[in-house]
């Protein structure tokens, strides 16, 4: 696999990006265009509620499953700091927030306890910011 850093790690699927939202915009255009083409008839309008369902759920499911990526990605990083982090900076991991651990999760185990002084001391939220810091890339291939 390629060597991952700040600069490619994000994960892009096209087919999702480039096939499955446009041809939901598609759709839903279509509907609404062929709901006034129909004068808003009740075949015409469950078209539209349905194109906008097809449009809402797709993005929920894409969205649910990023939820649960960001929670299994909260645990694994817990037991890495139990490991690798000294005792009163782990006992200060509860501090971090969820979008400060999956920042943090690229940082390498030599790095990691530095960078996790550096975020909870100074407060460090943006999740570019936190990756930007991280030196030696811990690569995640494994994401939704």
């Amino acid at each position: 696999m390629k060597e991952q850093n700040f600069k490619n790690h994000a994960k892009v699927v096209p087919a999702f990006i480039f096939f499955v939202l446009p041809i939901l915009v598609l759709n839903f255009g279509w509907s609404l265009y062929s709901c006034w083409r129909q004068h808003f008839s009740f075949g015409s309008i469950v078209g539209v509620l349905t194109a906008a369902a097809l449009f809402v759920g797709i993005g929920l499911a894409r969205g649910f499953a990023l939820r649960v990526q960001d929670r299994v990605i909260r645990l694994e990083e817990r037991l890495r700091y139990e490991k690798l982090l000294p005792g009163e900076l782990c006992s200060r991991a509860d501090e971090l927030t969820v979008e400060q651990i999956v920042s943090l999760r690229f940082a390498s185990d030599a790095e990691l306890p530095a960078l996790a002084r550096k975020v909870l001391d100074e407060k460090l939220s943006n999740r570019k910011a936190i990756k930007g810091l991280v030196t030696h890339w811990r690569a995640d291939h494994l994401r939704a």
